[in-house]
């Protein structure tokens, strides 16, 4: 019998599914290409491109991470983003309606990519609300962190900042207002809540009518961060220090490759980099016309993590080496005033001469002045993922910049723009689930619901608004985006390769008549065997690393000196919620398919109850 495998019409290649879900009618269209490429290079391109790209190639080696990383890139992440534009345009359905029509039982897929998609949602626009705080803030002069605050009636700077810095200050205390640990909540922070509904607004203003004004907004979201990028990379390279960055950032060091988490990292940043199992790209493929742009799409986002890089390491150097000297006039200082050598001339060039010499003839005393430690490659290691990349080493250095206000706001609307375009995919990835799946009332007008879908989205998103908001980003970041993007992948591509019908080639059919030619042996050979297993492996070695580990959470408090922090583990409570994190979306895969499998068992018994009634209406059997 057909079963529900893939079929194809002779005359129309439509595939046909006993049991499954059709596409819900015309669907809107892109206007033209262009939008269409835009919107998926947006969506793909987001706030990791800009900050963890450039930190895992800080932390493993400069040049020597992009072996591992290109490998991935090509093995894994353009093979899958091909099959999910691919898939989403021949079925012409969203993330559900597509794994539904391959095989009820994979239904679960799409509703854990739905679920993902939410829940990235909750946290990713919470990002946007900490950028639009400081992007109204760089409009001040000076900035707000460029110097601790004073009290008014003493004149004197807040101890906990002159313990600190100005620049984590503002981040720790000014903005995020953090608690000691995740077990003290704190209370809502009002301006993150009214930053939050601004961000709400502005996604909801560009998302209203859904790709007629997402694909207008791409224009402006998917180039003007290349615009910016080129206007640092300009700037970046005209500042000193700068190739010290840019040569830190290139010079392998291969011993590094030898470090299996070198290797997963690597994985899992192409993987989440292109935005794939989202959902969100399968939403939007089936509304362009038929044709497929992985190959497009996957390098654009590559050479973007890439090209991101050389102006930020060109400033992280700018910075390193604006510190160095820093800490060498401080100690310069500190010697001419203790051996009154104001006639003399210790400058940056002749110091170590000069406290060489000291040393020999006075010791006790230079011991006595507690000199720094200046190491260039000290404050060049001094790296820092995510949020701190962006909010404390970023801004540091844009403090010691001409022009600094000029150029924390060209920053902070790049980084804006980053995140709305990915935010478009996030939501569109909710959205066109809950269409396929007919839970909006036809009567609801789409403007309607989406309004609400937003207001939702910004009420569950004030636990990142209370003080510990920023631990609960952190574990939502770490347990969303991985184990369930990973389970979500492998399923896509076994249910393609194994169930759709790659190996009768219907898959291979539908590309050629989409695109005019046939997947080579490449496109094969990975979707069948080698992607599978490299996100086999890569999966478990996450859980295995993730199940060695203690679960543990970095405390940055404000009076530490960045990169400092202390490790605390997390309570029961809070790793039972990152396991569910984890595991919520996955169970969906085989709780539908159990719930789909014990319908077609209650079927089979009411048709061996009465098999006159199924022969009279003409029924073929499944089996």
């Amino acid at each position: 019998g057909k079963g529900w495998r893939g079929r194809v019409h002779a005359q129309d290649r439509t595939p046909v599914h006993s049991k499954a879900p059709q596409s819900t009618g015309e669907r809107p269209k892109w206007d033209n290409k262009i939008q269409y490429l835009l919107t998926c290079i947006g969506f793909a391109v987001g706030l990791g491109n800009v900050w963890r790209f450039p930190y895992l190639c800080q932390i493993y080696g400069g040049g020597a991470f992009l072996i591992p990383y290109l490998i991935a890139l090509v093995f894994e992440g353009l093979p899958l983003l091909y099959l999910e534009l691919a898939i989403g345009q021949r079925l012409r359905m969203g993330s559900i309606g597509v794994w539904n029509s391959i095989s009820p039982y994979l239904g679960g897929v799409g509703m854990a990519s739905m679920v993902v998609s939410f829940l990235v949602g909750m946290f990713y626009n919470t990002i946007l609300a900490w950028v639009l705080w400081y992007f109204f803030h760089s409009f001040q002069n000076p900035l707000p962190w460029r110097s601790c605050p004073v009290f008014n009636l003493t004149g004197k700077s807040v101890e906990e900042c002159e313990l600190s810095s100005p620049v984590n200050y503002f981040w720790y205390r000014e903005t995020l207002n953090i608690t000691p640990n995740i077990e003290t909540s704190g209370s809502l922070q009002w301006w993150l809540v009214i930053c939050l509904a601004t961000a709400w607004c502005i996604v909801y203003v560009c998302f209203i009518r859904g790709i007629e004004t997402i694909g207008k907004a791409a224009y402006i979201t998917a180039t003007f961060p290349y615009l910016v990028l080129t206007i640092f990379l300009v700037r970046a390279l005209t500042l000193p220090g700068a190739m010290t960055g840019l040569k830190y950032l290139f010079t392998p060091q291969w011993e590094i490759l030898k470090n299996p988490r070198v290797w997963l990292d690597a994985a899992t940043q192409i993987f989440f980099s292109l935005s794939l199992a989202f959902g969100g790209l399968i939403a939007f493929s089936i509304k362009n016309k038929l044709d497929q742009d992985a190959i497009i799409v996957g390098c654009i986002n590559s050479a973007t993590s890439i090209y991101a890089s050389i102006p930020i390491f060109a400033i992280l150097g700018f910075k390193a080496n604006s510190n160095y000297e820093d800490c060498l006039n401080n100690n310069i200082l500190s010697l001419t005033n203790a051996f009154n050598m104001g006639d003399q001339n210790i400058t940056i060039e002749n110091y170590e001469t000069w406290l060489t010499y000291l040393n020999t003839s006075d010791p006790t005393k230079v011991a006595n002045l507690h000199l720094k430690v200046c190491d260039l490659q000290t404050f060049l290691d001094q790296s820092a993922s995510g949020t701190g990349l962006a909010f404390i080493v970023f801004t540091e250095a844009v403090i010691k910049m001409p022009g600094s206000q000029v150029w924390s706001v060209l920053f902070f609307i790049m980084l804006f723009t980053l995140g709305l375009s990915s935010m478009f995919g996030n939501l569109e990835g909710v959205l066109t689930p809950l269409l396929d799946l007919k839970l909006v009332p036809t009567c609801i007008p789409k403007e309607i619901f989406t309004g609400f879908m937003c207001l939702v989205y910004f009420i569950f998103s004030f636990i990142f608004a209370l003080g510990s908001g920023n631990y609960w980003l952190e574990i939502f970041n770490s347990y969303v985006g991985s184990v369930p993007l990973l389970v979500i992948a492998f399923f896509e591509i076994t249910a393609v390769s194994y169930v759709y019908g790659i190996n009768r080639y219907v898959f291979s059919d539908d590309i050629e008549w989409m695109t005019g030619r046939r997947p080579n042996i490449f496109w094969q050979a990975n979707w069948r065997v080698i992607s599978p297993l490299m996100l086999l492996v890569v999966l478990l070695a996450y859980v295995v690393i993730q199940a060695m580990q203690e679960l543990t959470y970095s405390v940055s408090a404000p009076q530490v000196d960045f990169p400092m922090y202390e490790v605390l583990p997390y309570p029961g409570w809070v790793c039972a919620i990152c396991v569910l994190l984890s595991t919520v979306p996955c169970i969906l895969i085989p709780l539908v398919a159990l719930y789909r499998f014990v319908h077609f068992l209650k079927k089979r018994v009411e048709r061996l109850r009465a098999p006159s009634f199924y022969e009279n209406e003409g029924y073929v059997s499944d089996m």
